[in-house]
């Protein structure tokens, strides 16, 4: 079992986290990142969930960042997205040359957004480096052994959970938003839910952004998640307030996120 390993079971897929921190890099973590290996066949697969600050640096513990196959952002939001930058900057300007396209999937103006973020005019931009396309809610988007599944959920912008299937088994991961009837659906029966806990129930929360703790923990229980691990704590807050909080309301395993971690789905 890989360095760090959570959970046994199947292999259907092999859940790294890169980068867990919320709203910005914290001391101990890059912003969002999740690498997610699958084998077939003929090789192994690799994806990334989203690629927030301070990501593409640490991937490189973990595996090599030109032999991931595709990347899919759950918003745009740059500790969700921002170290594509980086990730673009590898991929043009490489020792060994140029690499090959691969696709990015993301909110409506992805590509835009981050040609501007990196101040290059918008076309290129970085298409000649990153494949972009758009999330499309409910389709199924198959990549090697792994099936993708964007799911709308509620936030101040354009926002998905991603539910990925591979060998029979399912991880569900929220992004970021608040309660809402695309979350439950993202988890239903998920063998892994890898949910947000940004926000604590003592607090005068704003709406319609984060979940909190105990919140993270119902939706486990209306989807009868198998297994789930808090991330995205913000370094303001202790996470160990959001464990608390997910096990007043959950009771199966449950785990905070911290970086280099494995989790077996």
């Amino acid at each position: 079992m890989s360095r760090g390993a959570v959970g046994g079971g199947p292999l259907g897929m092999r859940v790294t986290i890169v980068g867990c921190s919320g709203s910005y890099p914290g001391p101990d973590s890059p912003a969002s990142c999740y690498l997610v290996e699958a084998e077939d066949h003929e090789r192994t697969w690799r994806i990334l969930l989203d690629c927030g600050n301070g990501a593409i640096g640490a991937l490189h513990r973990y595996a090599d960042p030109l032999t991931i196959d595709a990347v899919f952002l759950s918003h745009l939001h740059a500790d969700h997205c921002l170290d594509l930058c980086g990730y673009y900057v590898m991929r043009k300007y490489h020792p060994d040359g140029p690499q090959p396209r691969i696709p990015v999937w993301g909110p409506t103006g992805t590509a835009d957004r981050m040609a501007k973020a990196y101040d290059l005019p918008l076309d290129p931009g970085m298409h000649e480096e990153f494949d972009f396309r758009e999330h499309a809610p409910g389709a199924a988007l198959e990549v090697g052994p792994f099936t993708v599944t964007a799911v709308a959920v509620n936030h101040p912008v354009e926002a998905y959970g991603l539910r990925v299937e591979a060998g029979g088994r399912v991880l569900a991961y929220t992004g970021d938003t608040a309660a809402c009837p695309g979350l439950d659906r993202l988890a239903d029966g998920a063998h892994l839910l890898l949910a947000e806990a940004s926000f604590r129930d003592s607090d005068d929360n704003p709406p319609d952004i984060h979940l909190t703790g105990r919140e993270c923990g119902d939706v486990a229980v209306r989807g009868q998640v198998q297994r789930m691990v808090l991330t995205h704590v913000a370094p303001w807050h202790d996470p160990q307030v959001a464990l608390r909080e997910a096990r007043t309301t959950y009771d199966g395993p449950l785990a905070l996120a911290v970086p280099g971690a494995v989790h077996v789905v």
